[in-house]
Parts: C-alpha cells; structure tokens; sequence
C-alpha cells in the first residue's frame, strides 16, 4: 500500500470529505494539521504552488483536492492508484 498523506485544516468541510473517503476505503493515512504546523503551509506552498486544502498526496505524488479524489475513485483508478499498482 502507497503511503497516503493529506494536508488539511481546521473547519475544512473538503478535508472531512477526504478523510471519510480513505476511512470507508480502509485506508491509513497521514494528517498534517496546517493550523498546528504553520511552518509546514509554507513549505507546502513553495511545493505546490497551491493554497487551497486539502492535498492529497500519494506515493509522494500530488493528485490533488478532494475533488481529484473522487474523481479518481469514481473512474476506479483509485484502488490501483493505492495499491502501488
């Protein structure tokens, strides 16, 4: 299984969304608080380029928001994707 790490923050109803997502999938992640590690936002951003959270990474690769997520899911390359496949 890929190593799965999402970025989120406070209050954010798209990270709960991805959080639920990989629960019902069975899936261990990794959480990285952005109101807890401020130090770790900057990082993030000078990585990405992007804001906006949640980000997803899988594998170390970034797929993107919840959307993406979904999205993936919803196509099935999700599993695969997780799998390392």
């Amino acid at each position: 299984m890929n190593k799965v790490v999402i970025y989120t923050k406070d209050a954010c109803p798209y990270c709960v969304a991805a959080k639920n997502l990989l629960k019902q999938k069975s899936v261990a992640f990794e959480e990285i608080n952005l109101q807890e590690k401020p130090q770790e936002l900057l990082e993030l951003k000078q990585r990405t380029g992007l804001r906006t959270v949640p980000q997803i990474f899988i594998a170390e690769k970034l797929i993107g928001g919840f959307t993406d997520l979904q999205k993936l899911d919803r196509e099935g390359k999700l599993d695969a994707m997780l799998a390392g496949s």
